[in-house]
């Protein structure tokens, strides 16, 4: 059991019954952060006209001025606390965590946590919050020590702790194996109704479970997938799924007709496709979801994508342009019309890409118009629609009208037929910005895949500034990267990266760690191949149809393929060659 704690919390320094004289926490900001005076005193006016009056922390972080984090820090200083800045490896024991309101501690900000040797300490958003603290030390029954963390460190741990792989996971099967109502599902025979077993406790969370561990190994998608006799969860985590867990095949009903009423789907459906919309909240944390079933011989598959408002990037300097292709790029992008085109295959950072230019542009002097399929993540200032075929609302409907909205910048989620692409080059013709994307797998393709539409070459010509293909890299975890002296780089310099010439490149890999689940890599970013379209490539294009004519042009007007620019991450230490061949592997049979 857990040891006493031999400094008991009254006498902890730091504590309010201790100090005094103690400093002002504007002033630790201003000397510690960017935050001005007159910041600080405009805040402070503003803190004196509300009742009750806000802390001025949390006034300073609404407006912008400092962050949650350094807040936090600047409170860990003025009361001489611990700062804890990630959540503890060590979490408590399960029959101690189960006396613990998880309601409370959710909100007073407090998480309580182990030091691997039985004692026990609180992490606290709020040190001027005695009473609660004192009263979770009842609870536990022994003196604590303390520290100061941000609000996000709390719900993070508290998910971790009372959503732990396997644990919940188990004690919810064992409780579902005991539901008297699930034994009907499973005879032929039985009549209940579905819509009132998944409302149940047990598979509310279940399937709680499986968002809570999703979000906790940053996974973009969940996939149920029902197969003969059990049901296995995958989760897509640095675009490469791993098998979660797995379930026995007679819940599987249930845990899909939960997930149908969180979408608002029809449950009684099972032999067409459905797709819907819900959202959760993890505490402070708003996540959409895009829920899609697909029958199959087995039950109906059910996918569903996780898309975080707060954790999307949306700046071109953080989606891994190197210097010059930035630039590049961003040149493009301020024209004052023509058509931007992104490709790649489903997955490869498009949408973030055109979110990321869009943001770029976004301004009160431009009238900026999108038109998606779905809208993945909204942008303040920038009106946003959403097609829907069944009523006729089609990409080439919604921008034949929009072009009479006096747009400046037109964002075209995908062209995916002529008359959609007829129609954005008549608007980039005519003194409008079009960003859009195609499915192809390089940008040379890109101009193929149009004239196979039926347009014209002269008019690709006439409205296409650039074309850039991108793909997604899984990054090398920062915690367990080590040199690599394996065969594949001396395979990546024999196919003829050109950023490697000049000699052999040192590179890095991941080992496998807890940080990174054992997989050596961490979050991802991308490789970029831009071709600009100048005077020489539209003569080309005029009067050659075959691709790697076109490209072999772009190459040698210093074009950087795919593969190269993967290259050059590689020779930064950001990814591993394997990840690049991975990813660039139709490069290969391509003979430049």
């Amino acid at each position: 059991m857990i040891k006493a704690w031999t400094q008991s919390y009254s006498s902890m320094p730091g504590t309010v019954r201790e100090r005094s004289n103690v400093p002002l926490i504007g002033q630790i900001l201003v000397q510690q952060t960017s935050l001005t005076d007159s910041q600080l005193a405009e805040a402070l006016s503003l803190q004196g006209q509300q009742n009750p009056p806000k802390r001025i922390g949390q006034i300073l972080v609404e407006a912008g001025h400092v962050s949650e984090f350094e807040v936090s820090k600047a409170l860990a200083q003025q009361w001489g606390l611990p700062y804890l800045d990630k959540v503890p490896a060590e979490g408590i024991e399960k029959e101690v965590l189960q006396e613990m309101p998880l309601e409370f501690l959710k909100k007073h900000g407090i998480l309580p946590f182990g030091n691997g040797e039985g004692v026990l300490g609180i992490a606290v958003t709020d040190p001027f919050d005695v009473m609660a603290i004192d009263s979770l030390i009842n609870i536990l029954g022994c003196p604590c020590t303390k520290v100061l963390c941000t609000r996000s460190i709390v719900e993070e741990g508290l998910s971790h702790y009372y959503y732990r792989n396997g644990d919940t996971t188990s004690q919810t099967l064992v409780e579902l194996k005991g539901d008297q109502r699930l034994q009907s599902l499973a005879s032929e025979s039985g009549t209940e109704d579905l819509l009132d077993v998944a409302s149940g406790a047990p598979v509310i969370r279940l399937v709680n479970t499986f968002f809570f561990q999703a979000t906790q190994a940053r996974a973009s998608d969940i996939h149920v997938e029902p197969y003969e006799h059990d049901v296995k969860v995958r989760f897509r985590i640095d675009g490469v799924l791993h098998t979660q867990s797995t379930f026995p095949k007679q819940y599987f009903p249930v845990v899909a007709s939960r997930l149908k009423i969180m979408a608002k789907l029809n449950i009684a459906e099972r032999r067409l496709p459905q797709d819907g919309r819900s959202r959760i909240k993890i505490g402070e944390k708003e996540i959409d979801i895009r829920v899609s079933t697909v029958p199959t011989s087995w039950g109906e598959r059910v996918v569903l994508r996780l898309l975080d408002d707060a954790g999307a990037r949306f700046s071109l300097g953080q989606i891994g342009f190197e210097p010059e292709s930035e630039k590049q790029f961003h040149r493009l992008i301020h024209k004052s019309h023509g058509i931007i085109l992104l490709t790649g295959p489903t997955g490869s950072g498009k949408t973030t890409t055109l979110y990321g230019a869009i943001s770029e542009l976004n301004s009160d002097a431009r009238n900026i118009m999108t038109v998606e399929d779905p809208i993945e993540y909204r942008l303040p200032g920038v009106s946003q629609t959403q097609v829907m075929p069944k009523i006729g609302l089609t990409f080439a409907a919604c921008l034949r009208h929009i072009l009479r909205q006096d747009p400046d910048v037109i964002m075209v989620g995908e062209i995916r037929d002529l008359e959609t692409a007829r129609i954005a080059i008549q608007a980039s013709l005519t003194g409008h910005l079009v960003l859009s994307t195609l499915h192809t797998n390089d940008s040379a393709s890109a101009v193929t895949r149009l004239t196979d539409m039926g347009v014209e070459p002269y008019l690709v010509c006439s409205s296409v500034l650039g074309i850039m293909a991108q793909r997604l890299v899984r990054l090398i975890c920062p915690k367990c990267k080590i040199p690599d002296s394996s065969s594949g780089e001396q395979r990546l310099l024999a196919e003829g990266s050109e950023s490697a010439a000049g000699g052999a490149i040192s590179s890095f890999k991941g080992v496998g760690c807890s940080y990174c689940s054992g997989t050596g890599y961490r979050g991802r970013t991308g490789i970029f191949e831009l071709m600009i379209l100048d005077d020489e490539l539209r003569e080309l294009i005029l009067t050659e149809t075959r691709v790697h004519r076109i490209k072999q042009a772009a190459v040698r007007k210093n074009m950087r393929t795919l593969r190269e620019d993967g290259m050059k991450k590689v020779s930064h230490g950001d990814t591993t060659i394997q990840e690049v061949l991975r990813v660039t592997q139709d490069d290969a049979d391509q003979d430049y």
